[in-house]
């Protein structure tokens, strides 16, 4: 299938006949983090075979894209994040490139363009790498930093599953061991903040640490992006593809962050949210790294205060173990950043070592992050000039609320994140009562829940105004979802004891439905997180990946391999009707669940082409009237798109709902 070219005209996707398009996606898939096809958290590994592993079969074996990227197409996607890995195509070792999966991967992408569906290629990560409880980096990347990761969990360097986990207890939940998005936390720990910190500044606050002759920041950001133009050599010549994301919710170190401040409340001078977890502080996380024991408070959610509270404190690196390799120095105390006396004590702190350069105070949007996006834009571009920059700034700070620095590349979209934290870190759907632990605030009802996911994803779409030059850009939100296991798994135990109806699911379409209420008023393009082939019930799997279980499909749920909805989770809250492609400019749509009607008005450009919108049979499967203001509309493909043809107004509104009787 042969799909028009895509370009930017201020905040909208427009085709070369001149269609408004919105891109309604899916990740796919969330075990591309994980090597194919023991790679999956749940199996036990310390990760001595890194450089070995291979990531052919991710996101699906080739005999099975038939079956999988038809549903995609059945479900009314029109587009795909997909995944890759930096240690997927660079694991052996630096310039090492696994050709093998380089090839299919550009299958996948190729067969992936056959079925309608664009791509945007993202180099997935989440804190940083496998070894330090993620995915994303190869291994040998701590090693020419100089880190051992062996390391990591002895000295409290990183919390991984695959070192927490007591797997001999069986499957399941281990809130003991492995408490539910323990691995977030690790953006914090030092396993995580000095590679960060290396990554985007190694420049300014190592500037002595070098790698091959190159300073850490070069020889890492030279690799990574060596990495994705191997990519971008094999997919050059397909113009399904958009282009590449910046980096997946990248970490952002210690930028920006005074030495000794552990960030417990907010004030004034700290303002930023307070996190569950262990607030540590850059130099707790730069003595741990050395063996030197620290104390670190605990931060968790209070409900009778309504805020996040200290309740307790963990002590991190009682075994006194350095995580640096024999030999290499703590490159940040040869830049300043600290002084050990000879009983191992702190001296000469300097508070201000991650905060300023030069005597003025750094930014880790303007100085850092925008940089980046010009380098992974001159990176891809040298291969393809016409790719778009899907960028990425750390979904953990607020100051990405505030908007991208001006700069940056042009042609650039914004593809921010954005999840209903409560539903994803409690893995429970507040209904209709919600309570957002950061700020106290009560939400009630569903009309509330849905205008307060507006009001967020409101403030991310205005995020992109500075983008392009100031004239805005597109925003894709490139992950939002929800955990399919809420409740302790109550719909997968339901489902275990024969319940084939739709009531286990309910909470799942309620909450899904408000979000994509949400994201059609402010006529936002999404790629849902995600679809995962290899997804379990089994709560010690899930998506193969840390006990997340975001993926809306499972096999566990494919009663009747005939049927392409068979395997669908919650399918009612996510396959909709929406506007692919608009003669003109999209005003507003709207889609009324309960009464399974859709309204929508275009203002109509004459010249362009013809406006498509999917109706899906899951909710029209009896038939419905199409009411046009203009024109005439005409069933195609599978019966599932419905083409509008002959407008002759100015203005088209477009209202779908069953058929009378049905």
């Amino acid at each position: 299938m042969s799909l028009p070219r895509l370009h930017l005209e201020g905040d909208r996707f427009v085709d070369e006949a001149g269609r408004h398009v919105i891109l309604r996606g899916v990740n796919l898939g969330g075990d591309c983090k994980v090597p194919y096809p023991d790679g999956g958290t749940h199996i036990p590994t310390d990760f001595a075979d890194h450089r070995e592993v291979s990531f052919v079969g991710r996101p699906f074996p080739l005999s099975e894209a038939e079956e999988h990227l038809g549903r995609l197409r059945h479900w009314g996607f029109n587009c795909l994040r997909l995944l890759t890995t930096w240690e997927a195509c660079e694991h052996e070792g630096p310039g090492k490139y696994d050709e093998a999966y380089l090839d299919y991967f550009a299958e996948v992408c190729r067969l992936a363009g056959e079925y309608g569906l664009y791509v945007f290629i993202d180099f997935h990560q989440d804190v940083w790498s496998r070894m330090s409880g993620g995915d994303g980096a190869p291994g040998w990347t701590f090693e020419k930093a100089g880190l051992d990761f062996t390391t990591f969990h002895e000295a409290g360097a990183a919390k991984v599953m695959q070192h927490c986990y007591d797997y001999a207890r069986g499957g399941g939940r281990q809130e003991d061991n492995y408490p539910t998005m323990t691995w977030a936390h690790n953006y914090r720990r030092p396993g995580n903040a000095i590679m960060w910190t290396l990554f985007f500044a190694g420049k300014d606050f190592a500037p002595g640490h070098e790698i091959d002759g190159l300073n850490a920041q070069a020889y890492l950001q030279q690799h990574y992006m060596g990495a994705m133009q191997e990519v971008a050599k094999r997919v050059k010549d397909m113009p399904h593809v958009l282009g590449f994301d910046t980096l997946n919710e990248p970490g952002s170190g210690w930028i920006g962050q005074e030495m000794s401040h552990q960030h417990t409340e907010k004030t004034e001078t700290h303002p930023e949210r307070v996190m569950p977890g262990p607030a540590w502080s850059p130099l707790d996380g730069l003595l741990v790294a050395r063996g030197i024991p620290r104390t670190i408070p605990v931060m968790r959610f209070d409900p009778a205060e309504m805020k996040m509270t200290v309740k307790g404190e963990e002590r991190a690196n009682e075994n006194r173990v350095s995580i640096w390799r024999d030999g290499v120095a703590c490159p940040f105390e040869q830049a300043g950043a600290y002084r050990l006396n000879a009983n191992g004590e702190a001296e000469d702190v300097n508070e201000t070592f991650f905060t300023r350069k030069d005597g003025r105070e750094v930014s880790l949007e303007a100085d850092y992050m925008m940089p980046f996006f010009s380098r992974v834009a001159g990176a891809i571009r040298e291969i393809n000039p016409d790719w778009m920059v899907f960028a990425e700034l750390d979904p953990q700070r607020e100051s990405t609320e505030e908007g991208f620095p001006e700069g940056g590349p042009d042609n650039t979209v914004n593809a921010s994140h954005w999840y209903d934290v409560v539903t994803l870190v409690t893995k429970t759907f507040l209904y209709p009562t919600s309570v957002n632990p950061f700020t106290g605030r009560t939400i009630e009802g569903p009309q509330a829940i849905e205008d307060h996911y507006t009001k967020q994803l409101g403030r991310t779409k205005d995020a992109a105004e500075t983008l392009n030059g100031g004239k805005g850009a597109p925003t894709l939100i490139g992950e939002f979802g929800i955990p399919y296991d809420l409740d302790n798994a109550a719909a997968y135990k339901a489902w275990a004891s024969g319940d084939r109806s739709e009531k286990p699911w309910e909470k799942h379409v309620i909450a899904l439905d408000l979000m994509y209420n949400a994201l059609d008023r402010l006529l936002l393009s999404s790629t849902h997180w995600n679809y995962t082939v290899s997804n379990s019930n089994d709560q010690m799997i899930g998506d193969a990946w840390n006990q997340e279980d975001l993926s809306v499909f499972s096999r566990d749920q494919q009663d009747n391999p005939h049927s392409k909805d068979s395997g669908g989770r919650a399918l009612k809250g996510f396959c909709r009707p929406y506007i692919r492609r608009a003669q003109g400019e999209i005003v507003s749509q709207k889609f009324d669940l309960a009464h399974r009607k859709f309204v929508a008005e275009i203002s109509v450009d004459k010249q362009a082409g013809p406006t498509e919108i999917y109706v899906p049979r899951l909710h029209y499967g009896s038939g419905c009237d199409i009411s046009l203001t203009s024109g005439r509309a005409e069933f195609g493909g599978d019966g599932q798109v419905v083409t509008i043809k002959d407008v002759e107004s100015n203005r088209l509104d477009i209202v779908i709902q069953l058929s009378a009787g049905a």
